[in-house]
């Protein structure tokens, strides 16, 4: 890659980080409603993952979708509206946090029901091959959505049909409030694609340059027609689960020892010792994603809210 692109997803990362966190107190202040799933320590999955993916390749998520919606170039300023509610938020204040959508980026959304989201991904895969177009289908999920019917039905059509979809789990090691050695009889989540004879792999999920070789080695084979493939990325939340989280469920020490690999500094160090950039353009490029979310927030609070004619719009097909 270019100077430029190792910086922008630098920039990137530090948006998501900081948006979340703009996100956090904005919900605690009463101008977010419903839930908030932030994405505070897992942004070089979305980063690396995103960036290895061409403009044909579709992208769908669950509900911890801020940060995959900004990779895929929804802007922070929609992103926030969207969360207050506002008539220019993505969805125009209908959708909410865990509905981010922008089917004009091939970002086929958040989905809030555990797992659903996955037999959609056969249907876009489906629909791509089909068509003969060389594209790929980017299906991300949570550790506790490979324990329910939507995954193995998911998974085994899409073997079935050899469609393209790369199903990417972003094992956060909990579901909920509950550890995956508590819920899963195998310990490694990849190993449930090998019931299925699916291909399969698993990276460090803090380290965006893994992230992003793996994942751009698999989508160039997925694409190429042999059919789907399995990632399991493993990363650690820093926050709750939602912001209703009392966090029970783990040790202070344990959330102190993974923010230790902070993804961001992982990467600083990495740019940093490979001499492809400074500490000082860092600091510039930081403070550049600082003044993008504050005008992001700035756009969200003084945006409108949607009228009540919105009420009765997209129900039915218009005309």
């Amino acid at each position: 890659m270019e100077k430029e692109a190792y910086l922008r997803l630098f920039y990137e990362m530090v948006v998501i980080r900081r948006m979340e966190e703009r996100a956090a107190e904005l919900y605690q202040q009463g101008k977010i409603g419903g839930f908030l799933h932030l994405y505070i320590g897992q942004e070089a999955v979305s980063t690396g993952l995103i960036s290895a993916r061409i403009p044909a390749d579709r992208v769908i998520t669950a509900y911890r979708d801020h940060g995959v919606a900004y990779n895929c170039g929804i802007s922070a300023k929609r992103i926030l509206a969207e969360l207050l509610g506002k008539a220019t938020g993505t969805s125009g204040g209908k959708g909410g946090s865990m509905h981010l959508a922008d089917v004009t980026k091939n970002y086929w959304g958040g989905h809030a029901i555990v797992g659903a989201h996955l037999p959609l991904a056969n249907g876009l895969a489906l629909a791509d091959q089909y068509k003969k177009q060389a594209a790929a289908t980017i299906c991300m999920f949570g550790d506790g959505a490979t324990n329910i019917g939507y995954f193995h039905e998911a998974l085994n059509m899409s073997k079935v049909w050899n469609l393209p979809v790369l199903w990417v789990c972003e094992n956060n090691r909990y579901g909920m409030g509950t550890s995956i050695e508590r819920a899963s009889a195998v310990s490694e989540i990849r190993q449930k694609a090998e019931g299925y004879g699916m291909t399969n792999g698993c990276v460090d999920g803090m380290d965006l340059m893994a992230v992003r070789e793996i994942a751009d080695a698999m989508l160039k084979e997925v694409r190429s027609g042999k059919g789907p493939m399995f990632l399991e990325i493993e990363t650690y939340r820093f926050r709750g689960h939602s912001m209703g989280d009392p966090e029970k469920y783990r040790k202070q020490s344990e959330v102190h020892k993974w923010q230790e690999n902070d993804p961001i500094g992982i990467y600083e160090r990495f740019l940093v010792a490979s001499k492809i950039t400074t500490d000082d353009e860092l600091e510039v490029q930081a403070q550049l994603a600082e003044k993008e979310v504050q005008e992001a927030v700035e756009f969200a609070e003084s945006s409108p809210e949607p009228g009540a004619e919105e009420l009765f719009r997209h129900i039915y097909v218009e005309d």
